[in-house]
């Protein structure tokens, strides 16, 4: 038997084949990183270069569900869309019913519950991404959130999704401290030094969302995230002196 064929059926080593083949999806997709500063989240994510001809303004990672939560995610576009019209619906019908934004927990959980209803029912396939939410509640407190495909959520201080997701969170894993949460400028850094591994030519294929506490998101130009790339890649050449020159002291 084929148990890759129905959604609802389980294979005898307790495997729903077409959820991981929706998770194969995210794979594929574009990296997307998510930092939680103290007083800041950030979102970055690689941007595939657009045809000559085609605005890319229209071409988009990151967007908007309310004025306190936006999001980034990795996978099928198309899919993406259906999932992000919901939530912002759900967003507005929460602020219109108890008269407060939603909680970042709870968007999330809207989000994933949905997720979870296209595993379990004929007819339906698994959405094919996973998500990276971040904003802030309304008592001010910062939040990152991943869904995936099975829809499942957890929290994070700082995780990455799509291709090479892996490579990127061991390096948030290495260079994530503490103490430097607290610094909205090196929230900003981890986040595009993480995109780096991965991401081919610099600043240009990077797109950078932020969102300080008591504001609403801010798309950074392009301009602004060449800047962030150069003194970024300043530092790594000092520090590149610098242990040379430990060394031929060593050495001698």
């Amino acid at each position: 038997m084929s148990y890759d064929r129905a959604i609802t059926v389980f294979s005898p080593d307790g495997h729903l084949f077409q959820v991981e083949y929706a998770q194969e999806a995210v794979k594929k997709g574009s990296t997307a990183v998510g930092v939680r500063g103290k007083n800041i989240v950030v979102l970055g994510v690689e941007k595939k270069s657009a045809a000559m001809l085609q605005d890319d303004r229209t071409v988009r990672k990151i967007c908007s569900l309310d004025d306190n939560v936006f999001m980034a995610f990795a996978g099928l576009t198309a899919d993406a869309r259906i999932l992000i019209n919901r939530a912002r619906v759900e967003c507005q019908s929460h602020r219109l019913t108890v008269e407060d934004p939603v909680t970042i927990e709870y968007i999330t959980r809207y989000i994933a519950s949905m997720k979870q209803r296209y595993t379990q029912s004929n007819g339906r396939r698994p959405f094919g991404i996973s998500t990276l939410i971040v904003g802030f509640d309304f008592d001010g407190t910062p939040n990152l959130y991943q869904t995936d495909p099975s829809g499942t959520y957890h929290a994070w201080k700082a995780n990455a999704i799509g291709r090479s997701a892996k490579t990127v969170r061991e390096f948030l894993e290495k260079h994530s401290k503490e103490e430097e949460m607290e610094s909205d400028e090196l929230v900003i850094k981890l986040a595009v030094r993480a995109l780096l591994e991965v991401v081919q030519s610099g600043g240009k294929n990077i797109e950078l969302a932020t969102m300080k506490r008591g504001e609403t998101m801010k798309i950074l130009e392009p301009a602004e995230v060449e800047d962030i790339v150069s003194v970024i890649e300043k530092e790594k050449e000092e520090a590149e002196k610098k242990k040379k020159a430990a060394t031929s002291t060593t050495t001698s």
